[in-house]
């Protein structure tokens, strides 16, 4: 077969991840012919190419959350510590991870095998957050910060056949949720944020405790975790709730810590949930209708829209008009956003927002321009597809699998290459397509599928 210079060309632009092209001289005249021994050749990978599962990382790596030790504690190559870093960077792991979550400081990861490891932590952990990591100076001590993905161990009764289903980090707890053994809880337990009662004067550093919960009436199928409380969705659409109520964010009608998770009433009462979310100390929830309801913190005009005061301790309705059937909901520190049925994202609270310096607090939410998430005339398919936020920061992933973040970037938690603060949202290059993300305080986790 003979080729021209430009039809060759033309098949290299074709197709760019789906061949190799082998060229060792092409004519020097364009037209010329080009003899059978050095016509191009074209090895096809092939439809049934397996694409590759990797974990990407960034933000604030000091107390090794990002899980790459060489950060914290220089080797060879590197002289100096890395605080920070600006860019995603991939962390070296085998396993195929499916649930990531950030908390103050730390990482959880998990996947859902069945082999023995089936969850890893990393980073801060002065209250086992990430469970008990034994020194391997003294036996009967403990890590306090764990620079790689460790295995954590889970007290589970049926190893080889339980599956962890996702993770969830507070800001010094953790929540595991597995298809058939309840969920697990570790970390600090100060406002019975785990589940289970609270002891004066406990001693949270090196413990090896991690509690179980089961007795919720209905099988579990979502976990959340606030600054210092947990929800819990069943699969019949309820919430429970425990922990840290201050602010009113277990819904329960009060403000005390309260240790064993207990059912929320209110405007939610028979409502079938679908989705819940908190990081701060404010919630929200989404039902089958698509209908927002909130409660607690309201300091930055979170649930503004039916009360003037700071606190609401019990879940109301948002009644939020002109923003379509809600599907998701992210709640932080101070600001809140919400996605509807029709891919356009919604922002209200305060802070950053995503609509430019210009828009600092809103107690109504607003619609993020579409086009700013990669929707175009050209491109008019285009959507996001999912929303997620930290403490001050928020990500949207559309359904190319492309992420943007907009927000405080605090301590390069952003990913944007620098250590400034967006304003509104702004394209992340990560090498694949990013299927899920986490946001922390000051880092961020993303899982990718590779382009081959």
């Amino acid at each position: 077969m003979h080729v021209s210079v430009a039809t060759a060309l033309k098949l290299c632009r074709l197709c760019p991840h789906q061949a190799t092209v082998q060229n060792r001289h092409l004519a020097r005249v364009a037209g010329s012919r080009v003899d059978d021994e050095l016509t191009p050749v074209f090895q096809y990978v092939g439809e049934r190419a397996k694409r590759k599962d990797r974990v990407f990382v960034w933000g604030f790596s000091f107390t090794g959350a990002l899980g790459i030790p060489s950060f914290v504690v220089p080797d060879t190559r590197r002289k100096t510590p890395k605080k920070m870093q600006l860019t995603p960077y991939r962390l070296d792991m085998e396993e195929k991870i499916s649930s990531a979550a950030c908390g103050y400081g730390f990482t959880l990861l998990s996947s859902r095998t069945n082999d023995l490891n089936k969850v890893w932590g990393m980073g801060l952990n002065t209250d086992s957050q990430i469970g008990f990591h034994r020194s391997r100076r003294d036996r009967t001590k403990g890590y306090e910060y764990i620079l790689e993905p460790s295995p954590v161990p889970l007290p589970l009764d049926k190893p080889q056949e339980t599956r962890v289903l996702h993770v969830s980090c507070g800001r010094a707890h953790s929540l595991v949720l597995t298809d058939n053994e309840g969920v697990f809880t570790m970390g600090n337990n100060s406002y019975g944020q785990c589940g289970r009662k609270i002891v004066e004067g406990e001693v949270y550093s090196e413990s090896q405790l991690i509690s179980r919960l089961q007795s919720f009436g209905s099988k579990i199928t979502q976990i959340v975790c606030g600054q210092d409380h947990s929800l819990f969705r069943t699969e019949k659409g309820e919430i429970y709730a425990c922990g840290w109520g201050a602010d009113g964010q277990t819904g329960l009608g009060h403000y005390n810590p309260t240790a064993t998770p207990t059912k929320l009433k209110g405007d939610i009462a028979g409502v079938n949930i679908v989705q819940i979310d908190s990081y701060g100390d404010c919630c929200l929830a989404v039902s089958e209708d698509g209908e927002i309801f909130g409660w607690g913190n309201s300091e930055y005009l979170q649930l503004a829209v039916i009360t003037e005061s700071t606190q609401l301790n019990v879940p109301r309705h948002l009644p939020f008009k002109e923003v379509g059937k809600v599907k998701q909901v992210v709640c932080g520190g101070t600001g809140s956003a919400l996605l509807n049925e029709e891919g356009h994202v919604f922002v209200w609270g305060y802070g950053i927002l995503g609509k430019g310096p210009n828009l600092q607090e809103t107690k109504l939410p607003e619609m993020i321009p579409p086009t700013l998430f990669g929707s175009s005339d050209f491109n008019p398919d285009i959507r996001v597809s999912q929303i997620r936020c930290g403490l001050g920061h928020f990500a949207a992933v559309n359904n190319r699998g492309e992420l943007f973040v907009w927000g405080k970037n605090l301590r390069g938690c952003l990913g944007i290459g620098t250590s400034h603060d967006q304003y509104f949202p702004w394209r992340v290059t990560v090498p694949g397509e990013v299927v899920d993300v986490a946001c922390g305080v000051d880092h961020m986790v993303a899982l990718v599928k590779s382009f081959i």
